[in-house]
């Protein structure tokens, strides 16, 4: 029997009222914001829940947005999916630009483990209770996270990266 949308959201308002919220279909995925405090009570209850039964971590990624305030500056999206059902799901939980730091799901989904250093290594997000959290691709020495939108795009003192160069000048003929 096919997961409804409404139904999951029904099932987690009554469980968790407006620790989840902004609820949507984007891409032909339901999803929801979940308030970060609660992210691993929420998610072990979209996994134990029979009804619900997200038992599957598809993934889990950091997202960087320096534009927006800095309550909200990170976010962590969790992929989850319902094997019997085929249904899936993304979770997003916003957490602060100055401390990003969210409790450690590895107790819930193995798999969140190198998931988590990803992150962790990319933007610097800080899994607590995390079994061993270091970096996994980039060097150890590295002081900056990569994946951070801190910096501008290109070097504004750069010539090989003129306009003329690639034919790209307006001619005003």
């Amino acid at each position: 029997m096919a997961l409804d949308t409404l139904e999951i959201q029904n099932k987690l308002q009554e469980a968790f009222g407006q620790k989840v919220n902004h609820f949507r279909t984007e891409y032909g995925v339901f999803v929801l914001e979940a308030e970060a405090n609660s992210i691993v009570e929420i998610l072990q209850f979209m996994k134990e829940d029979k009804t619900l039964n997200f038992h599957f971590l598809t993934d889990l990624c950091g997202v960087h947005y320096p534009e927006n305030e800095n309550s909200e500056q990170f976010c962590v999206v969790y992929h989850l999916h319902n094997w019997f059902t085929n249904a899936r799901i993304r979770v997003k939980t916003f957490i602060s630009g100055t401390q990003p730091e969210l409790p450690s799901i590895t107790s819930l989904f193995e798999s969140a483990n190198w998931m988590e250093r990803e992150t962790y290594d990319f933007y610097g997000i800080i899994f607590t209770g995390h079994p061993n959290l270091v970096r996994i691709l980039n060097m150890d020495e590295m002081v900056s996270f990569p994946l951070r939108k801190e910096f501008p795009m290109e070097d504004s003192g750069r010539t090989d990266k003129d306009d003329r160069f690639f034919g790209r000048t307006i001619n005003n003929c």
